[in-house]
């Protein structure tokens, strides 16, 4: 095992000699624990649930290089930990290939059927455990990434099992530079990352002219991000609501901002190819302003479409 004061040391060597080092910024201050390299091997990577039987998985094969850190504080949740470096990852062109939290991933018999660093290198509560394992081609050879997110009372713990072309440098590594402080409990960010977090978000670059419920037909990139986060997480549900500024009957305006989020849910149903049953639609015209109404400014931010998470696990 690696001494924990060589760790840094060592990672900065490996990564200084990869070809294009990728890094993953954490949502708290981390501290590097362990970390294994084998220059040529394989790994099995899980795609799919326990379940009475073998689990479904690709057997990855090449450079296999295994991290794991221990975040500050147990604040942090095991989704507020996993969906930012989910987001990175995907932002870095890499694609899920399965996700899943404790109970539905097979809770103790998934545990035990993945390759796990030992205690104290990593914990994992076996109750309060999130897997993801994503995978891109990178100059032709398929690169996989498995992450394994748990916490304590008092930390949280990241695994990182990354796959390679053989006898390459890792690349792959994680920044422990603490981030920047929150200046609002809501997360900025991808829509995904707000969802996990706050449990709603505002599709900030849908515009609706007063009076009107028709969408553009430019792709806006919340819808892009919606989408791939529903797509990804079909277990999860979603409302749209619609809202309006203050011009007109309430009734008329309900109705209008009703109009608007069924306008958002047909877009992702019918050009995105998001399942009808993850998302619906309600408004409730001005009855909830994020601005005053008494200026062309206010309005339209409060001409707007809110996405609101619904699911409970």
């Amino acid at each position: 095992m690696i001494p924990r004061t060589a760790i840094t040391a060592l990672a900065l060597c490996i990564f200084g000699a990869a070809a294009q080092a990728m890094t993953l910024d954490f949502p708290s201050l981390a501290s590097p624990v362990a970390e294994k390299s084998v220059a040529s091997s394989s790994y099995f990577v899980p795609t799919g649930p326990f379940a009475d039987g073998p689990l479904d998985g690709v057997t990855a094969e090449g450079a296999v290089h295994q991290q794991s850190w221990k975040l500050g504080g147990g604040g942090l949740t095991t989704m507020q930990i996993l969906a930012p470096l989910r987001e990175q990852l995907e932002a870095q062109g890499f694609s899920t290939l399965y996700e899943c939290e404790a109970k539905i991933c097979g809770g103790f018999d998934f545990r035990y059927q993945v390759d796990v660093l030992p205690e104290p290198d990593m914990h994992v509560n076996l109750g309060d455990f999130r897997y993801l394992a994503v995978t891109k081609a990178a100059e032709g050879y398929p690169e996989y990434v498995a992450l394994i997110v748990s916490r304590s009372a008092n930390a949280g713990f990241v695994q990182l099992t990354s796959i390679g072309k053989p006898n390459a440098a890792a690349n792959i590594t994680a920044s422990t530079k603490a981030p920047p402080p929150r200046t609002s409990p809501i997360a900025a960010g991808p829509v995904g990352s707000q969802l996990e977090i706050a449990g709603h978000a505002t599709l900030d670059d849908l515009l609706f002219r007063t009076g009107s419920s028709e969408l553009g037909v430019d792709r806006f990139a919340s819808l892009d991000n919606l989408a791939s986060y529903l797509t990804a997480r079909p277990d999860r549900q979603v409302v749209l609501v619609g809202h309006t500024d203050a011009e007109g009957a309430l009734d008329t305006n309900v109705v209008l901002s009703r109009r608007r989020a069924a306008a958002v849910m047909d877009r992702l149903v019918h050009q995105y190819g998001v399942s009808p049953e993850q998302v619906s639609a309600d408004g409730v015209g001005y009855l909830s302003p994020r601005a005053s109404n008494l200026t062309d400014e206010g309005r339209t931010q409060n001409r707007r479409v809110e996405v609101v998470l619904t699911s409970t696990e």
